[in-house]
């Protein structure tokens, strides 16, 4: 009997599986998460565009959109609405979560707020800061961590919650577009920006507010209450990816300043003042600080948000942290 046919045999075989071999495989499609950021030109909110620009979040199987929005005002609403399902927001956003807003914080992002300053014009005639009694600062939105920060620094003059006056005013470029005009005296925003101004000389920093409030919690990580039942997994690897980004960000200093100068349209020698500054505020694994929860739960009561001091677990949850990317 021939071998022929059992020769071609064998040899169609070897033909299937090296075709076999050479196919690759079809790929998973990454997991998609709309990422909301309630402010829009602050350093210590980068580890997101870090970990989207290092290939970070890819490396744990998410796509993440960024949707950059003008106040802690505006990302509530887009979590309310479902047009987010997680988001980076001010820590005082917490008492709202008390009391019943659709989203949890997750982790704690940036602890003492170094990334807010009273920024002046050039020609401010406020030289000090007993000169801030009575005077107008604007801010991003009401409720939000900079009207918040003007309260605590009116409290800590002596002059009680209202001592210094606000005003929402939205987008950063409205509160600097107010403060060169003299609509307002000044703003309360990004120390960065105050940088900016500096070196283009058209205004300057009166104060820095993390000697005011050095264990607070400005900015944490909120997962819509809906995403995080239905995708815990996502929202796990979500910060796992975002703390990576950190690690990132406290270990290469000239990638992270050349990043953070196209991202936030600044030069690169304001961001590296800035990562100075900066950089150690920025938590490295979401770590709620107890003193600094007590803290915003004052907050909540010093602003009449709150008549009660809330549950720990009415603003967030320790499920996820300390986060270990």
């Amino acid at each position: 009997m021939s071998s022929r046919p059992a020769s071609l045999t064998r040899r169609l075989l070897i033909a299937a599986t090296l075709l076999l071999v050479m196919t690759p495989l079809p790929s998973h499609a990454a997991d998609k998460i709309r990422l909301g950021k309630g402010i829009n030109i602050l350093f210590t909110l980068l580890p997101a565009d870090v970990a989207v620009a290092e290939g970070i979040y890819a490396k744990y199987g998410l796509d993440v959109e960024i949707i950059t929005l003008t106040g802690d005002a505006k990302l509530q609403a887009a979590i309310t609405a479902d047009s987010v399902d997680m988001g980076f927001g001010g820590g005082p956003t917490m008492a709202f979560v008390s009391k019943g807003a659709p989203e949890i914080a997750v982790a704690s992002l940036v602890g003492a707020p170094t990334s807010f300053s009273v920024v002046l014009a050039k020609d401010s005639p406020i030289k000090t800061v007993d000169d801030l009694k009575g005077k107008l600062l604007a801010v991003a939105s009401n409720g939000s961590v900079p009207q918040w920060l003007v309260r605590r620094l009116s409290i800590h003059q002596g002059w009680g919650p209202d001592g210094i006056r606000t005003n929402a005013t939205g987008a950063f470029e409205a509160s600097l577009a107010a403060t060169l005009t003299h609509q307002v005296d000044g703003f309360m925003g990004a120390t960065e920006a105050g940088y900016q101004l500096e070196e283009n000389g058209r205004g300057h920093i009166l104060v820095g507010m993390a000697q005011y409030v050095p264990d607070f919690i400005t900015q944490v990580v909120y997962a819509r209450n809906s995403f995080l039942k239905e995708h815990p997994d996502q929202v796990e690897r979500f910060l796992k990816a975002t703390f990576a980004g950190v690690a990132y960000m406290k270990t290469h200093k000239a990638e992270t300043v050349a990043l953070a100068a196209k991202q936030l349209n600044q030069t690169e020698a304001v961001m590296s003042r800035t990562y100075d500054y900066e950089i150690a505020s920025i938590s490295s694994d979401g770590s709620f600080n107890p003193k600094a929860v007590e803290m915003l739960k004052d907050s909540f009561l010093d602003m009449g948000i709150l008549q009660e001091k809330p549950k720990d677990e009415m603003m967030y949850t320790t499920k996820f942290t300390p986060v270990k990317p």
